[in-house]
């Protein structure tokens, strides 16, 4: 044991934490030349297509230190604020975390957050500057930034450059001397933490585990403590470019079991396995349940695909534990899923990879965050969905959530940023420079503002360089109120918001013209009204498609004419009340992006 380390690699997104990675798989020779391609732990699609890290990939490598040979287990983490679950579940299965910071973009908001994340887990943290290669880099500049923040000795940051494979070296060194090797004891009683799985459609569940104490075997009778159930291991091994099958994988050491699960709902991630014939006494500590920030619903777009949705979910979620779902039924949109998200980026992703992996059309409703309703005999209510809301009779007050924001930018760009946050209903609460041209901004402000567009916005006016970082500080009184969207007078329940009152004149206004471009022209008129209770506050109309019926009149009486056009409009009118209004899927996503 005293030869295995296991690290992590955390930084702000764009940092460059998967190249080194790169270089560090190419320089301990756990990969070939022929099998390299840039980015080689991003094997999704997706990742390789936007440039960003979505899932942790764990990889064991071999590095001969002195003649004496050392395992290192790497675990590669996403960047994205949005995808922070998957980095704390990293942090719980390591000891050590190399903090990657860009040489010429220094310390993110994103960087912090990861970093005392780490922290709280007592890693001990390899402060690495990379990216020294670019002509912007401030390496005096960034090394003082790392110092004040974590309290380091300058010496021990390591200047490194993922791209041209300078520092590598030095870097893996400093994991062997640094890091503190796995504690546990290989002859106790099994004792190992799930931290991720996946579906594989042949082999069933493939769980992902750090070895705590004890060893685990191929054959083994094994127990998932939370799940109760048992389970012989089929197969265990290690993670390297592909799977490798071990005979027996002991204390400290990260691997892999395939117990022929087909049902995606008995694995949880954070469970412990032991032995059934010598089990531990107590589980591991798992990571904190995932709290979701954003809400939506998700509905096949057939509905006999239900079934099927609900399969492709719970396959979904082994690979991402973060995303939670249960069903729910829309009066528009038939049966389908309200599902929890930790914020818009992950909300796309999801749509994105139920459609490629699992060749699922679905749409998704409008997104919004969980509120607080209590009702006049002092009940609370969660309300998820707009139609959940208690009528106006029984209504006492709406509590909305709120967040701390910290959000790191260029002093050029504080004025744009403060009215950003101001016009989002925000409270500014602290300013602090970090250098003579990076600032720290603080806010409070109400989720449901930067449910939206607000990390686009905020990217937009500050060219890119402003970073965005946010926890939820709890409930507040709010006055709240429920916008809804009425077509030829008919709720459409999927495209109603929660939203404070003094955006909702200008709201409704703007979604109605947005979907009169969008609702594809009738035979008859169709009125788009935006409403609050029994109130009409906006309304636009799709004109119908007229058949010129006065063609065949030329000359004679303006009677004969009328007569045509009034038997039309009869039937026009006799034509809305029996038809129905199609509404396409442009139309939900719309409603995101009213700005644009």
């Amino acid at each position: 044991m005293k030869h295995i380390r296991n690290f992590c690699i955390i930084a702000h997104i764009d940092h460059g934490k998967s190249t080194l990675a790169d270089r560090m798989l190419q320089m301990t020779n756990t990969i070939t030349e022929r099998d390299f391609k840039d980015q080689v732990l991003d094997n999704m699609d997706l990742e390789r297509e936007r440039g960003i890290t979505i899932k942790s990939h764990a990889i064991q490598m071999d590095y001969v230190l002195e003649g004496v040979p050392y395992v290192l287990n790497l675990i590669d983490t996403p960047g994205h604020v949005d995808f922070s679950y998957e980095v704390s579940r990293s942090i719980a299965a390591c000891e050590g975390a190399l903090l990657i910071v860009d040489a010429s973009q220094g310390i993110e908001a994103q960087t912090i957050s990861n970093l005392y994340l780490a922290l709280e887990h007592d890693l001990v943290i390899i402060p690495v500057l990379n990216k020294m290669d670019l002509p912007g880099a401030m390496p005096d500049e960034v090394s003082d930034q790392i110092v004040d923040l974590i309290g380091c000795d300058p010496g021990e940051i390591i200047p490194a450059s993922g791209k041209m494979g300078m520092g590598v070296e030095d870097i893996l060194k400093a994991i062997v001397e640094r890091i503190p090797p796995p504690a546990g004891n290989p002859d106790a009683p099994l004792q190992a933490l799930i931290f991720d799985s996946i579906y594989n459609a042949y082999r069933g569940v493939v769980a992902y585990f750090r070895v705590k104490h004890g060893r685990i075997g191929q054959g083994d009778h094994v127990q998932f403590m939370n799940t109760k159930k048992q389970y012989h291991a089929d197969e265990v091994g290690i993670l390297k470019i592909s799977q490798q099958p071990r005979k027996a994988i002991s204390a400290g050491d990260v691997g892999y079991i395939i117990s022929g699960i087909k049902d995606a709902r008995e694995v949880k991630v954070g469970d412990t396995i032991t032995h059934v014939d010598r089990p531990t006494p107590e589980a591991v500590k798992g990571f904190e349940n995932v709290k979701p920030m954003v809400f939506a619903g998700i509905y096949p777009v057939d509905t006999e695909d239900f079934e099927d949705l609900r399969s492709a979910m719970e396959k979904l979620q082994l690979n991402d534990a973060s995303l939670t779902f249960e069903p729910e039924s829309s009066a528009a949109l038939g049966f389908g899923f309200r599902c929890g998200f930790l914020g818009m980026l992950h909300m796309e992703i999801v749509q994105e990879r139920l459609e490629r992996e699992f060749d699922m059309t679905v749409i998704n409703t409008v997104p919004n965050v969980s509120y607080r309703a209590y009702t006049t005999r002092g009940v609370m209510k969660v309300v998820n969905n707009p139609s959940d809301l208690p009528g106006p009779g029984e209504l006492d007050q709406i509590e909305e959530p709120y967040i701390s924001a910290q959000i790191i930018t260029k002093t050029d760009y504080v004025g744009a940023v403060m009215k950003l946050c101001l016009d989002n209903r925000g409270v500014v609460k602290n300013q602090v420079y970090l250098t003579t041209d990076r600032v720290e901004l603080t806010f409070e402000m109400p989720l449901s503002e930067i449910v939206f567009d607000f990390y686009d916005r905020l990217k937009t006016i500050s060219r890119g360089y402003a970073s965005f970082d946010y926890h939820p500080t709890g409930y507040r009184q709010s006055n709240l109120i429920k916008l809804d969207i009425l077509l030829n007078g008919e709720h459409v329940d999927a495209l109603s918001a929660l939203i404070h009152r003094d955006n909702a004149y200008d709201f409704g206004k703007r979604i109605c013209s947005k979907l009169r471009e969008l609702i594809p022209r009738q035979q008859f008129d169709i009125a788009i009204q935006a409403g609050i209770g029994s109130k009409i506050i906006a309304r636009e109309t799709v004109k119908a498609l007229r058949k010129d019926v006065t063609a065949k009149c030329y000359g004679g009486d303006i009677t004969r004419k009328r007569k045509l056009l009034e038997k039309q409009k009869k039937g026009k009118k006799k034509m809305r009340q029996v038809g129905n209004v199609e509404v396409p899927q442009q139309a939900f996503m719309a409603v995101l992006k009213l700005d644009s």
